[in-house]
């Protein structure tokens, strides 16, 4: 089987890092989150669990989802405040 290489990226503000893969193809978004160890620099961060998207759009089922060549899985935080509420905040803050 032949191999493609995609990334794996994943950022908090202070940090970031992203890790290229050479995958067989087929491989699915979750497998290569797992095989990335991106979790080695960020410790807490539960890989089976992750919401990930590629390129910034989000992947629904990411145990059946197959890369493609060159693409890049990004791996996303949990918001601490919904943006609706911290921009209402920021209105109020400044009205």
């Amino acid at each position: 089987m032949s191999k493609i290489r995609v990334e794996v990226a994943y950022a908090l503000p202070e940090k970031q890092k992203i890790i290229a893969l050479d995958v067989e193809e087929g491989c699915t978004v979750r497998e290569a989150v797992l095989r990335s160890n991106i979790d080695a620099f960020f410790p807490g961060l539960e890989l089976e669990k992750v919401k990930v998207g590629i390129f910034g759009k989000a992947v629904r089922n990411a145990e059946t989802q197959a890369l493609k060549e060159g693409e890049r899985v990004e791996i996303y935080r949990e918001l601490k405040v919904d943006p609706k509420q911290a921009r209402a905040n920021r209105a109020a803050k400044n009205s």
